[in-house]
Formats: C-alpha cells, structure tokens, sequence
C-alpha cells in the first residue's frame, strides 16, 4: 500500500511540473519583444552579417517583431510576416505600431463615441502612447489620437 501512495505522490509531481512547464510556455509566448527601427533607411539582411542580401530598406519607426538571436544581430520579422536580420543598433526599444488596414478612423478619445480627428492609411508609421483596453494613443507628425487594436501592428 505503501509504494501505491508514493506512486500517487509522484504521479501528483508530475502533473504540477507539467502544469508549470505549460503556463510558463504561454507567458513567454504573450511575451514577444518587439523594437523599433532607429533611423531611416536600416538594411534588414537575409542572414546575420553585412555580407548577406539586403532584403529591406526600413525607416525609422518601423516596428519589428525579434524572433531569434545570433551575436549581435536580431531575427525579426514585420507585420506582413516577412523575416530578416537586423543589427541589434540598429533598433530601439520606443514603441511604434504600424496601420494594417487600407485606411482607419483616428478618434479624440478610446471609443467609438469620441469625436473623429483623421483617419491614417495602410503602412503609416505611429508612435505608441500609451493603451486602454483595445484602444492605441497615437501621435504623428501631424496627427495625435487614438485608434482601435484592430487597425495597428503590434498590439
């Protein structure tokens, strides 16, 4: 009987382990790190050094989601999905998003019951503000407002 109850005991360790193993999974997968292009024109290469492709030319802003790592340079890929190298420098941690939709509604407040201010097009560059609920504070240089989770990578 003895052994019987052991066995329950590490049967029951397991399952918490296992527990643990599987919420931890999720935190660090809610927990991408995303960074910003720092300055006009950064090259994203098709692998992690100056000797490899140009794939891209990125301006400043442009938001980037890291999905690996080698040395100094930083696996990423945009909101298309597209991958690429970028050297760690090259990037910042200042919160941008950009719009995914062909054109959205740019608001006073978080709701739809706020005034609209403008609207902003597919690939406009924003910097984030701050967030509420499913609502993004935006600013440009000619705009500053906020505009729903839907229009806007990353969230």
């Amino acid at each position: 009987m003895k052994i019987k109850q052991q066995g329950m005991v590490y049967i029951a360790k397991i399952s918490t382990l296992a527990v643990m193993l599987i919420i931890g999974s999720v935190t660090v997968a809610l927990s991408a790190e995303f960074v910003s292009v720092s300055k006009d024109g950064v090259n994203v290469r098709s692998g992690p050094s100056t000797s490899h492709q140009i794939l891209f030319k990125f301006p400043a802003g442009y938001p980037l989601k890291v999905i690996g790592r080698q040395g100094k340079w930083l696996k990423i890929s945009d909101f298309e999905g597209d991958k690429g190298w970028i050297f760690s420098t090259l990037v910042n941690t200042t919160p941008f998003v950009i719009v995914t939709v062909k054109e959205g509604n740019v608001r006073s407040g978080p709701g739809t019951n706020f005034d609209r201010v403008g609207s902003v097009t597919r690939e406009v560059i924003l910097r984030k503000l701050e967030q509420k609920g499913s609502w993004v504070k935006v600013s440009h240089p000619r705009l500053t407002g906020w505009v729903h989770t839907k229009l806007v990578w990353p969230l």
